[in-house]
């Protein structure tokens, strides 16, 4: 059985540590002057997971948040140029949303800004030390539990 106190001292850790990651990327985003929020930024590279252009529906259930959370995610990135509103060619009453060049680019942007945060966050480590770190991760957002105490 874990320790609980242990379990929150690491429950902080990845919290803390999350927190750089995301202030470290938010420092690469402003200095290449993107204007993106965190749950826009995710909505983008949902959308560069499709073959074609998905509805709103599609995109609530991808990111598991309500419809009318993506209505607002989607009026904020149109007001920026990263993605229009399309009609659906078989159901007009269906919207399905589009990337747009500049939303391509914000994208590959905002790639280039993970992987420099990730870079400043994971400098003290290794390679070894990164790929026992994947892995732990990786188990941990499967939700497996082999190996558990």
């Amino acid at each position: 059985m874990s320790d609980p106190d242990a379990d929150g001292l690491l429950a902080e850790q990845l919290l803390r540590l999350t927190r750089r990651l995301h202030r470290s990327q938010k420092r690469q985003l402003e200095q290449a002057e993107i204007r993106i929020t965190p749950a826009q930024s995710r909505l983008l590279r949902a959308l560069a997971h499709y073959d074609a252009p998905p509805r709103m529906a599609d995109l609530a259930a991808h990111l598991e948040v309500v419809p009318r959370a993506v209505t607002s995610l989607v009026d904020g990135l149109e007001t920026v140029g990263c993605v229009r509103r399309a009609p659906d060619p078989a159901n007009r009453r269906v919207t399905r949303i589009e990337l747009t060049d500049d939303g391509r680019a914000a994208l590959r942007t905002l790639r280039d800004a993970r992987r420099a945060a990730a870079e400043d966050v994971l400098a003290p480590l290794t390679d070894e030390q990164r790929d026992v770190l994947g892995g732990l991760l990786s188990a941990l957002v499967d939700g497996r539990t082999e190996g558990r105490r």
